[in-house]
C-alpha cells in the first residue's frame, strides 16, 4: 500500500481558541498561535504514516503566514503536504482554508526520533 503524502485536519474554533483568549488585541477570531497547532497538528498525524515501531517525530521549525481571520464558529482546515525526507528531516508544506477560503500557508519541519529515548531525555533534564 502507498504511503500518503497529504493530510487534512480540521477544527471548529472556540472562545478558547481566540486572539482575545490569549491576551492579544484581537477579538474573537482564531489565533495565530492556534493556527500553528492545527497545522503542525496535520503533519504530524501525516508523518505517522512513516514511522518505524518506537518512532515519533518533534517539531523543529515551523514558518508560517496568518492571511485572514477565521471567526469562532466557523471551521478551519489545515492540508499538509510531504515535500521532502532526508534522513531523520520530514519538511511538510502546509495550506490552511476556512468556510471562505485560504487563511493561513507555512512550512514546517519534524524530526524522527525514537519516543523512549526522546522521554528519557525529558525526565533526566527535569531531574537535574
Amino acid at each position: 500500500m502507498e504511503k500518503p503524502v497529504e493530510y487534512s485536519l480540521t477544527w471548529e474554533v472556540t472562545d478558547e481558541m481566540t486572539a482575545k483568549r490569549i491576551g492579544s488585541a484581537g477579538s474573537k477570531i482564531l489565533s495565530t498561535p492556534n493556527m500553528v497547532a492545527l497545522m503542525e497538528d496535520s503533519a504530524l498525524e501525516l508523518a505517522k504514516a512513516y514511522l518505524d515501531e518506537g518512532m515519533t517525530t518533534v517539531g523543529a521549525e515551523i514558518h508560517c503566514r496568518h492571511l485572514a481571520p477565521t471567526p469562532v464558529g466557523m471551521k478551519v482546515t489545515a492540508t499538509a503536504k510531504l515535500r521532502s525526507i532526508e534522513r531523520r528531516k520530514m519538511w511538510f508544506d502546509i495550506e490552511v482554508n476556512d468556510e471562505k477560503g485560504k487563511c493561513g500557508e507555512g512550512s514546517h519541519l519534524r524530526i524522527m526520533v525514537n519516543a523512549k529515548g526522546m522521554s528519557e531525555k525529558a525526565e533526566k533534564k527535569a531531574s537535574e
